[in-house]
């Protein structure tokens, strides 16, 4: 019998694989670009491209709905101009965008939360926020990739009526000036809702309730603002409606550009005067700045 020393050994035995790993040696292009390959990324996110064709439905569907109604109004004004004796659009451009709200309303409120609420739900946030994208970075981008495809869904039917004023020979000047107050107004406008969308989805993690929130602040203030504006002017108390104007994106907008390039406006009590005019600019200016501080303060929470 044998002792335990003479035994056997056991031991395994392995083999070193050289996989040739290099550590990277090329280029790091750092946090400007990578917020530029984010806001790209966001902005076709935004209309589907690159993704499946169910992600493209909803926003293609509603950037048509809206050239539909400016491409009807070209045609009318091109082929029936001298039959209906008409000298400008149909419809102004600074009250386009609030004959249209319910599409944009509904384009943001759809949007979004699948920009902000599926970072949150899906915790990929802590993945952006690693390294080198700051929090404030990724705030921005995320706004300004909301803002600049609100304003491509705001500005193309604009866009479509100065072409057909164009081909209908309306004065050259004047209707470029009117465009461009109405393009002013289409950035603003959108840069009102993509930050108040924005923090309302920022709340959620669930991405229903983030659209149903979005469309109920976005419609229902502008219906309680139409109210009282309706009620006051025809009471003679216009300060009311004036001052009502200011808790709708929609009418703060357009009181702004009845202000600065004297629209025309779309509500029936539009700002009087020029403190009250600026006091619609500084409440525009409020609301992206705000909803900027709110969305820090939201994202403080989030560690990478």
């Amino acid at each position: 019998m044998s002792s335990p020393s003479e035994a056997p050994s056991e031991v395994p035995s392995g083999v070193i694989h050289d996989l040739g790993y290099r550590r990277y040696r090329g280029p790091r292009l750092g946090e400007r670009a990578v917020a530029w390959a984010f806001f790209l990324t966001g902005l076709r996110n935004t209309y589907g491209l690159g993704r499946s064709a169910r992600s493209k439905a909803l926003p293609m569907v509603l950037l048509g709905l809206m050239l539909l109604p400016a491409l009807i109004l070209v045609g009318v004004l091109v082929q029936a101009q001298d039959l209906l004796g008409l000298d400008s659009q149909i419809v102004a451009y600074s009250t386009y965008p609030i004959t249209t709200q319910l599409l944009i309303s509904v384009f943001v409120a759809a949007q979004a939360p699948a920009l902000i609420s599926r970072d949150l739900r899906f915790r990929s946030i802590t993945l952006y926020l690693s390294r080198p994208m700051r929090r404030v970075t990724y705030v921005l981008v995320r706004l300004a990739s909301l803002t600049v495809a609100t304003f491509v869904l705001i500005a193309a039917p604009l866009l479509l009526m100065y072409v057909g004023g164009l081909l209908a020979d309306l004065p050259f000047g004047r209707e470029t000036e009117r465009f461009l107050g109405g393009v002013v107004g289409a950035l603003l406008l959108a840069a009102c809702l993509a930050s108040m969308s924005a923090v309302v989805a920022a709340l959620t993690v669930r991405r229903g309730l983030a659209v149903a929130a979005v469309i109920v602040v976005l419609l229902v203030t502008y219906t309680v603002v139409s109210t009282i504006q309706g009620i006051s002017s025809e009471t003679g108390d216009e300060t009311v409606g004036e001052v009502a104007g200011l808790f709708s994106p929609y009418t703060l907008v357009n009181g702004v550009q009845a202000f600065l390039f004297d629209s025309p406006a779309a509500t029936p009590t539009p700002p009087e005067g020029t403190a009250m005019g600026l006091l619609y600019v500084a409440t525009t200016l409020l609301v992206v700045l705000g909803a900027i501080g709110l969305l820090m303060l939201r994202y403080r929470k989030v560690g990478p």
